[in-house]
């Protein structure tokens, strides 16, 4: 894979691939106070990083992503989609990357890159939407445990400091990990250009119509909506000015996920405070024509991470930058009829940066002793949240779901 080149945007390019972020809107629950602080940027001395989570939706088959090209197994049971010997870039004598991972592959040897493998849960369940919701709640419960783990993250890190820029999904739809009662995350979608949707005509209108509640004092929910209008404003002016004021030093790929990141340095970069960022890849639900398609997947993620990776090294913001990549389940060991594979259970984790300890953690699930065909799970994957936020943020993890989970080692304490 070629390395990105460096560019000198013009406005034009500059907005399609960073500054085209859409309408603003706030991921939080029912009882979102009036009063939302909006910091320029967080202290110079303040010690915490920069986090990033890049969710690869529909079902990542972690075989073809981590293949263990050493194992006689894994060619018994994929007869025609099995990624051959020689194709695969190897890590060891038993697993190696998808031939597309080129760029991946470099920063793995450099040490920059944790490959965790065999993450899931107990009691495993094979519904996209359910399987999705434990892994942003970070509990077997899904919605019904409240804010999602990022949001408790910040309730507890930040407490009564609320502030939009902080959380930000990039995207059209915010994760479910976002969600809290008390520190909403701001999330841009991506229409053709870049606006906040809402001014004043909007809080007169639902404050004249019929039914609308009446002003009682500093707690009502009007105030709370002028709060959040108010909020909105100065977040979105904030953001578009961070996102119109940068040069990245490369060209992004134009995809869906390289314009994504493209607009996370820009906030990083930005100094607007922002320490969560959000993105997604979807398509990995591949029942057919796998090979194909999923080699395709590869091939956007590794361009999209080379770039971003490319235009954050060596900054101040840039070295605290740490990008977490997971999927809500891996796939089954047996091909299908249709040249694909079906929902699975275990899979592999990704995470990256400059503080990383590089390496593989956790165990390769075993392809011979299986749940009813499927890999059994060998890492809880809150084992990875928890030693993210420990180590970025300072939270325990019994704090954030209920229990300490010990620490896996990829990042120093």
């Amino acid at each position: 894979m070629s390395t990105p080149q460096s560019t000198s945007l013009d406005r034009r390019a500059l907005l399609r691939g960073i500054g085209a972020l859409g309408a603003l809107t706030f991921t939080s629950r029912p009882g979102l106070g009036a009063s939302l602080s909006l910091a320029s940027g967080l202290p110079s001395s303040d010690a915490m990083g920069t986090l990033v989570l890049l969710q690869m939706s529909g079902g990542n088959d972690g075989l073809s992503m981590v293949v263990p090209f050493g194992d006689d197994a894994y060619y018994s049971s994929r007869m025609t989609i099995a990624h051959k010997k020689s194709d695969v870039l190897p890590l060891d004598e038993y697993r190696g990357l998808n031939k597309k991972l080129g760029g991946l592959r470099e920063r793995f040897a450099k040490g920059e890159v944790a490959i965790i493998e065999g993450c899931g849960y107990p009691n495993p369940n094979r519904s996209h939407f359910k399987s999705m919701e434990i892994w942003h709640a970070g509990d077997p419960r899904g919605r019904a445990a409240g804010d999602g783990w990022i949001g408790r993250l910040s309730e507890v890190v930040w407490e009564e400091s609320k502030d939009p820029n902080r959380v930000i999904h990039v995207g059209a739809t915010p994760p479910y990990s976002l969600e809290s009662g008390a520190h909403p995350a701001a999330s841009f979608a991506f229409p053709e250009g870049y606006r906040w949707v809402g001014t004043e005509g909007n809080m007169e209108s639902y404050e004249g119509g019929e039914g609308a509640p009446k002003s009682s004092g500093s707690g009502s929910l009007l105030d709370a909506l002028r709060g959040a209008y108010s909020a909105a404003r100065e977040s979105s002016s904030a953001v578009r000015k961070a996102a119109l004021s940068y040069r990245p030093g490369v060209a992004y790929p134009d995809t869906n996920l390289g314009l994504a990141l493209g607009t996370a340095a820009a906030l990083i970069q930005g100094g607007i405070g922002s320490r969560v960022l959000s993105v997604e890849l979807g398509g990995f639900d591949t029942h057919n024509r796998q090979v194909t398609r999923h080699d395709a997947l590869m091939k956007e993620l590794d361009e999209a991470l080379a770039a971003f990776h490319a235009d954050i090294k060596g900054t101040p913001r840039g070295e605290e930058v740490t990008l977490m990549a997971f999927s809500e389940f891996g796939r089954r060991l047996v091909e299908n009829g249709s040249k694909g594979t079906d929902h699975g259970v275990a899979g592999p984790m990704l995470v990256m940066g400059k503080g990383v300890r590089g390496g593989l953690y956790g165990e390769h699930p075993s392809l011979t002793e299986l749940d009813k065909g499927d890999l059994v799970f060998t890492t809880d994957f809150r084992r990875v949240y928890g030693e993210l936020a420990s180590s970025i943020f300072g939270a325990k993890s019994k704090d954030l779901f209920g229990k300490t989970y010990p620490r896996l080692g990829f990042l120093p304490t």
